[in-house]
């Protein structure tokens, strides 16, 4: 699932590869010429000053003649002549002297600077709109309201037109769906939208004043949580959708419900910042009781504080309807809801504090899809680093140097995008099938490290019941940034202890649910990692047994292998 559509979307359209349809590079015309005109008076000027010292009058008439003709600079001409009369009036009559020549060159100094300076220093338009950029996933239970709330955000924003929802409001009528038509915005294909459940990461865009946001809308459903976490794993800040109605909100959060897993899914994957959106408030069953909020408020911040969110500094909770877009773009008036004093949605989400991001920074772009479009285009977000049309980089872990060609954020075409921007890159030098997603872009002087071994300190969560020992030899599926890999447990180096955060001495053999411990996983070809110490992002990582979260971890050490490649 990719962007939003507009109002002739419709359900057999490939929604899949919108991003496809890119629209050729659009040459900056005026800025060639402006080049070209910076470029060929300085020519002129040297050659009329080398006509002056070295040739006859005669030649260097017909030399002016000739560059007056060839690209026709009648004005640099006439501004050459008056410099060559100055030169003449301040230098000696009898003999030609340097001194001319130099009065000529002297602008070329100036000149080079800024030419220098772009190429190193990338200037603001280079980037596109100077604003900042936030990624958002909204995660939760099924049902909660995810894909309505994004659906309504996207309307309110002006990114769908009304034409279009007067469209997806017959299509939800016809299916008996009648309050699903927002929804329809975000779940584009035709399964999505028949079940009511979103399948795949929709993705779309929206902006206020101050940010531009890039929209993840996770799935709810237990089955597509592999799913949730690659979404997750793009944002900066999360979106916890829960439902106030009665009996929704206590099935998502009681064991093994969502809302719990997709919370501490969220935190492991770095979402740092939290909002936790309380939906449906205008439901009969509620109409806006603070008696609710405050209930669902009171049961969620111990387990947000268990999954170690600081509630106080990182968490914030509000509530809203996402079908009619109450407390979302505008705060709501008191005959609606009395006692909310509270930010709207859109001054929340503007609030948010960019993360820490180094532009400068080793190159590091996980790739999470790509296809063939005059050539191959890849997709991700930037975790480190910059990247500017022209670079070299590199694709591990196969090591294939690439070029780029185009650089598209969002559906505009940029020279150069700034660390957090997801992006699509044309580059030449490799084969779009020759990559798959969990590949990683990196920097030809630092690669990110391909291992097929490393070190991690897990949190072991909840093991199943017929495997309740963690030992060598458990298998599970790794997802760390975009890889999604089966691993083994090589064995179990040390346990540590919970209070004390220092190893264990006693030699361990296997732990149970609870339990911190250091280990060495095992993978069956080269994956791209890094240690979290270095690049949090690309080392955390989750351990998943039979659809079950069962460990989170982060990458501490690689050990030295054959075969793998490692800074």
């Amino acid at each position: 699932m990719t962007s939003v559509g507009t109002e002739d979307a419709s359900a057999d359209h490939d929604w899949e590869h919108e991003d496809k349809i890119i629209e050729p590079p659009k040459f900056a015309f005026s800025a060639l010429s402006a080049a070209s005109a910076e470029f060929v008076p300085k020519q002129y000027l040297k050659v009329a000053a080398e006509a002056k010292t070295e040739v006859p009058k005669a030649d260097t008439e017909h030399i002016a003649t000739k560059l007056e003709e060839n690209l026709n600079l009648k004005d640099d001409e006439e501004q050459a002549e008056a410099t060559e009369e100055e030169a003449e009036k301040a230098a000696p009559p009898a003999a030609s002297t340097p001194e001319p020549a130099t009065t000529v060159e002297e602008p070329h100094a100036p000149d080079a600077v800024p030419e220098e300076e772009h190429h190193e220093e990338p200037k603001e338009e280079d980037a596109g709109d100077s604003r900042q950029h936030l990624n958002v996933v909204f995660i939760g239970h099924v049902d909660a309201g995810k894909s309505t709330i994004g659906g309504q955000i996207l309307y309110l924003s002006d990114m769908v037109d009304e034409r279009t929802i007067q469209k997806y409001e017959r299509e939800a009528k016809d299916k008996n769906r009648d309050s699903w038509y927002m929804a329809y915005i975000m779940d584009t294909n035709e399964e999505e939208r028949a079940k009511g459940k979103t399948v795949e990461v929709g993705r779309a865009h929206f902006e206020t004043e101050k940010t531009r946001f890039t929209i993840l809308d996770a799935p709810g459903h237990k089955n597509y949580v592999p799913n949730m976490i690659s979404g997750a794993s793009q944002a900066d800040v999360g979106v916890l959708v829960i439902s106030a109605r009665k009996g929704e909100f206590e099935t998502g959060f009681e064991r093994g419900g969502q809302t719990r897993e997709h919370a501490q899914l969220a935190k492991t994957l770095g979402v740092s910042k939290l909002l936790v959106v309380v939906n449906k408030m205008d439901d009969p069953s509620v109409e806006w009781s603070k008696e609710r909020f405050d209930e669902i408020e009171k049961k969620i911040v111990p387990f947000l504080k268990s999954c170690g969110y600081n509630t106080k500094k990182d968490v914030q909770f509000l509530p809203i309807s996402g079908l009619f877009g109450s407390n979302m773009k505008e705060r709501m008036t008191k005959s609606t809801c009395p006692w909310w004093d509270g930010p709207c949605l859109f001054e929340a989400l503007d609030a948010v504090e960019l993360p820490l991001r180094d532009p400068k920074g080793s190159f590091r772009m996980p790739l999470i899809d790509k296809f063939r479009d005059m050539g191959t285009v890849v997709m991700g977000k930037i975790e480190s680093g910059s990247v500017r049309r022209g670079d070299t980089l590199m694709v591990m872990p196969n090591k294939a140097q690439v070029k780029v060609v185009t650089v598209y954020r969002d559906n505009d075409e940029v020279n150069y995008a700034k660390p957090g921007e997801n992006l699509r890159i044309r580059i030449s030098g490799v084969e779009e099938e020759d990559i798959i997603p969990g590949f990683v872009l990196s920097s030809v002087n630092r690669p990110i490290p391909a291992v097929l071994e490393f070190d991690a300190q897990l949190q072991i969560l909840e093991l199943l019941d017929h495997k309740a020992i963690f030992t060598a030899g458990y298998k599970a599926i790794l997802h760390i940034h975009s890889v999604v890999e089966e691993c083994e447990i090589m064995g179990l180096i040390h346990q540590i202890d919970p209070k004390t955060k220092k190893p264990i001495r006693k030699k361990v053999l296997f732990v149970k649910s609870g339990a911190v411990v250091v280990v060495r996983i095992q993978v069956s070809q080269l994956i791209c990692v890094e240690k979290f110490e270095d690049f949090p992002q690309l080392g955390r990582f989750t351990l998943r047994d039979e659809g079950k979260t069962v460990a989170i971890g982060k990458v501490v050490k690689f050990p030295k292998l054959e075969g793998s490649s490692q800074n």
